[in-house]
């Protein structure tokens, strides 16, 4: 594993360069070694105990992209124009809460743990759930999923800028209706999994309206 040595100014850039795409152009689409790029992006992302609480769905086939207009009303035109569209997926309670399956699997057979460090690691898993961030509710436990899963969202429209490909993130939708729709159309076990966001992957159509505007640094960061 090599050390990264990438230009600063590089990096910046790329950040400038990364905005909103409301339209893509249609005619141009992202290769499969370039997504497969991004998602890997995703795949490597940091999470909370490293537990990884997510799921993406790359929706590509036209009849499922029309399904989701009715329900999104902040996704149309990035749904007839995108080169690749993702649906982010964060894991329910019944996946996350410190005694499921899911979470023994996680340290059994992904990370591989030993028992004894199994048997810390629940510890501190449970604590932190039952006392630290009392996440004590269903809700509270899919949002604490799902902050996991925007992580991986961050990174993948980084991932994006740094190559010259663009992406929109999109949370107009109605998440009730999506789930549904997830449950019946895309075979998504939603007592599982939610919807966090939606996210347009392509090239811009045209150039942005209106130049990047932030805040000033001294104005966010304090320094102590």
């Amino acid at each position: 594993m090599k050390t990264p040595n990438i230009a600063k100014e590089d990096v910046l850039n790329a950040f400038q360069y990364r905005h909103a795409t409301k339209e893509f152009d249609a005619t141009k689409k992202i290769s499969e070694e370039d997504i497969n790029f991004i998602l890997k992006t995703a795949n490597l992302s940091p999470s909370s105990f490293g537990f990884e609480p997510w799921h993406f769905i790359v929706v590509q086939d036209q009849e499922l992209r029309e399904l989701l207009k009715p329900v999104a009303w902040g996704a149309p035109l990035k749904l007839d124009t995108a080169s690749h569209f993702v649906l982010g997926l964060s894991m329910k309670a019944s996946m996350v809460k410190h005694d499921t399956d899911y979470i023994m699997h996680m340290m059994k057979e992904v990370k591989q743990l030993p028992e004894d460090v199994i048997e810390m690691y629940s510890k501190f898993y449970r604590e932190f759930q039952e006392r630290d961030f009392k996440l004590d509710s269903d809700k509270k436990l899919f949002d604490w999923s799902s902050k996991q899963t925007y992580i991986a969202l961050g990174n993948m429209m980084t991932a994006a800028a740094l190559t010259g490909i663009d992406s929109c993130p999109i949370e107009g939708f109605h998440i009730e209706q999506t789930e549904a729709l997830l449950r019946d159309k895309f075979g998504v076990d939603t007592d599982k999994y939610g919807i966090s966001f939606m996210t347009a992957f392509g090239y811009r159509k045209a150039e942005p309206e209106f130049p990047k505007s932030r805040r000033a640094l001294e104005d966010i960061v304090t320094w102590k």
